[in-house]
């Protein structure tokens, strides 16, 4: 008898235990797998922002705006080719059909020039430049609201107080998955000279982006633009859009780094489950671990039985949990965070490399796991494990 035949024959003495202990497994190794893939995707996105793309903001926080007079400075570095701004609108919807989305201000002459991910009609343009409450619509957003071109659209703000009443004059086409297509762009003019921003925040601005001529000059080209600014009230912080993406959604950054730890947490849980089944086991079967030692069976082999049965638990329950991860995650939840997170996950499924890691660690799992009950048992005196019957 060999440890895998021990093994798989004792595997459903107790049933319902192996079930549910198996069920537990699998229920781990899929949320540490959509815990990895949130993780990987988060960063993957930003790892396809533009490299010769710059963004400066307000040195001090993302939320403080610039003078809108930084424009004409960042356009005359040089290294940049051409430069546009925006500012956050804090965009909801009245009748609260989505809580928040992006909507921006944005200038209507060099917006989607440097924003060229973003593919626009000149015809299109063209309208939105003569229509001072014009607004530019991702597909997605526009499917939120029921609009098309030609219709008038009411939305709210979190900044600026009362109903804005915008006309949508377009769609813009993304050219890549990492564009949001949930995105709301209007006119900034028509922001600022409204009579619903105060007077300290008039002419001001959110960010700049700036397009560079080589991409492999960046950082000395954002040197020179905060250089520019070292004297002034308002200090930049210039960075590759990269770096500016991560800081506008610092605070998602955060829990995902608080993710990160709960998946070892969930690691943790699981050795905890899977050890407690096992030496509920071990504990029934103390008189035949003492027959085996009779009959002329070494310790390294009742170690071996019961560390075997162990990791044959962690690896059912961790194939059962990678099938799941394989079902849901890049069958169902993938594909539907793909359409409607495109700003935020342009990608969503799991990659090899995580369920081959929740593998491994389902595996890693079940040798700890068994560990210590089985060191217990091969330490057993045979008369003392013959004498137990229960």
């Amino acid at each position: 008898m060999n440890i895998a035949t021990y093994a798989r024959r004792n595997l459903f003495r107790r049933k319902g235990r192996t079930i549910l202990t198996m069920v537990a497994i699998a229920l781990a190794v899929l949320i540490f797998s959509i815990i990895r893939t949130v993780i990987y995707e988060w960063n993957r996105g930003a790892e396809e922002a533009a490299q010769d793309r710059l963004a400066i903001r307000h040195k001090v926080s993302i939320t403080m705006e610039l003078p809108y007079k930084y424009i004409d400075e960042v356009r005359a570095t040089p290294g940049v080719t051409k430069a546009t701004w925006a500012n956050w609108f804090g965009a909801k919807d009245p009748k609260e059909r989505i809580p928040f989305f992006a909507g921006f201000a944005a200038d209507q002459n060099s917006f989607f020039d440097v924003m060229d991910e973003m593919s626009v009609d000149p015809k299109v343009l063209e309208e939105w430049r003569n229509t001072p409450n014009g607004a530019i619509l991702g597909d997605l957003i526009a499917k939120t609201f029921e609009v098309k071109p030609g219709d008038d659209v009411t939305i709210a703000s979190d900044i600026y107080p009362g109903d804005w009443k915008f006309k949508v004059v377009g769609i813009y086409k993304p050219l890549r998955k990492t564009v949001d297509r949930n995105s709301f762009i209007f006119r900034w003019d028509y922001l600022n000279n409204s009579d619903a921003v105060p007077p300290p925040m008039k002419d001001k601005i959110g960010w700049i982006l700036a397009r560079i001529d080589d991409a492999a000059h960046s950082a000395q080209i954002a040197k020179s633009i905060d250089a520019k600014f070292e004297d002034h009230d308002d200090q930049t912080s210039a960075m590759s859009e990269r770096a500016f993406q991560l800081s506008f959604m610092g605070g998602f950054t955060a829990i995902l780094t608080a993710f990160d730890y709960a998946s070892v947490g969930i690691l943790l849980i699981l050795m905890l489950v899977l050890a407690n089944a096992i030496a509920m086991s071990v504990r029934e079967r103390t008189h035949e671990y003492g027959v085996l030692r009779a009959i002329g069976f070494p310790p390294a082999h009742i170690v071996g039985f019961i560390v075997g049965e162990s990791v044959l638990i962690a690896v059912i329950g961790g194939l059962i949990g990678v099938a799941m991860t394989a079902g849901l995650i890049n069958g169902v939840m993938g594909p539907f965070l793909e359409e409607n997170m495109s700003g935020w996950f342009p990608y969503f499924s799991t990659p090899p490399y995580v369920m081959g890691l929740a593998m491994v660690a389902a595996i890693g799992v079940g040798i700890f796991a068994g560990a210590l009950p089985a060191y217990r048992a091969s330490k057993l005196k045979v008369t003392d494990a013959l004498r137990r019957l229960d």
